[in-house]
């Protein structure tokens, strides 16, 4: 078996002109009417003989390329999150390649846990000072000084989600080459309790629409993050009424999230996903919610939008890919 490109390759053109000449020679032959002479019986033999020869050149050249449409698969492979390495065995001339691709594939694992520990220590150093900080609001209130206490209070919250904010993107940054199928419904599920309990003075009506066999290709943590970010906005703005849906569409998971509240001009609909931008101070937040969603979808290869909604309020789009 030839583990040579060149090798194939050259095999294949020989075949391949070997048979072009047995038939332009047969052609020649007839057209100085030669071929009468002969028995038509034997002008055949040539003819075939060719044919079979530019038939296994062609087979050979399709088979000295096989290796590359393997390797586009494997390559798939390793961008989806199904394989961390560039595996199976191909031509000489194209095996250093591989293998220096596969090198470089664990140097970036390795050069992302390195980053995502970086990040896991400083946003712990940082708990610390934080809780301290909130302390001090608490004494601060306690004391008579609610002002002095709600300034603090709203730095210490900014800080807190900034420290969020760029951890998750760190988080996701990591686990998008090794993203397993996730189910849709737990998560949706897990996270509707959670903002009832929060919002649990609102007597918010929230009712979900979600598939049971739905997987998209993030990881849990993120899907949290992002569908968690995004029932946070709709609870501050909705009335009473909240619809959560999920559903494949071709090879994306789309999420909507549709609330009646008062809504958003169109205008501001795509300004509110840049980080920091708040339309309503008054509202309780940094700006970063949706900031999140938007960065932590991009990382996945996805996307968020925002619309008018059916209920008379806001919908935000969500698009994910699916397992």
């Amino acid at each position: 078996m030839l583990r040579s490109l060149r090798s194939r390759l050259i095999l294949a053109s020989v075949l391949w002109t070997a048979g072009l000449l047995a038939l332009m020679h047969m052609l020649s032959l007839m057209v100085m009417h030669i071929v009468p002479v002969i028995r038509k019986s034997q002008a055949v033999w040539p003819v075939l003989g060719g044919l079979i020869l530019m038939v296994a050149g062609l087979f050979g050249l399709r088979q000295g390329l096989m290796p590359f449409r393997r390797l586009r698969e494997r390559l798939m492979a390793v961008r989806m999150g199904d394989d961390r390495r560039v595996e199976g065995v191909y031509p000489s001339e194209v095996q250093p390649l591989i293998d220096d691709l596969n090198a470089l594939l664990e140097e970036r694992q390795k050069a992302v846990k390195r980053a995502i520990a970086t990040a896991g220590d400083l946003a712990h150093c940082l708990k610390t000072p934080l809780a301290l900080l909130a302390q001090e609001a608490d004494r601060a209130a306690s004391e008579g000084n609610p002002e002095l206490a709600e300034n603090i209070g709203q730095q210490v919250d900014r800080m807190s989600r900034q420290v969020t904010y760029h951890l998750a993107r760190a988080r996701a940054a990591s686990g998008v080459a090794s993203a397993v199928p996730c189910p849709v419904a737990p998560s949706t599920e897990a996270l509707i309790r959670t903002v009832l309990k929060l919002y649990a003075g609102r007597e918010l009506e929230i009712s979900p629409d979600v598939a049971g066999d739905l997987c998209a290709r993030v990881q849990r943590q993120d899907l949290d993050e992002m569908l968690g970010n995004l029932l946070d906005n709709a609870c501050k703005w909705a009335k009473s009424k909240i619809v959560l849906k999920a559903s494949r569409s071709g090879s994306v998971i789309v999420f909507t999230v549709d609330d009646d509240g008062p809504g958003l001009d169109r205008a501001l609909q795509s300004a509110v996903l840049e980080r920091g931008v708040r339309i309503d101070e008054s509202a309780p937040g940094s700006g970063l919610g949706l900031a999140i969603v938007r960065d932590l979808a991009e990382l996945y290869g996805g996307s968020v939008s925002l619309d008018d909604s059916a209920l008379g309020g806001l919908q935000a789009r969500l698009l994910l890919p699916a397992a």
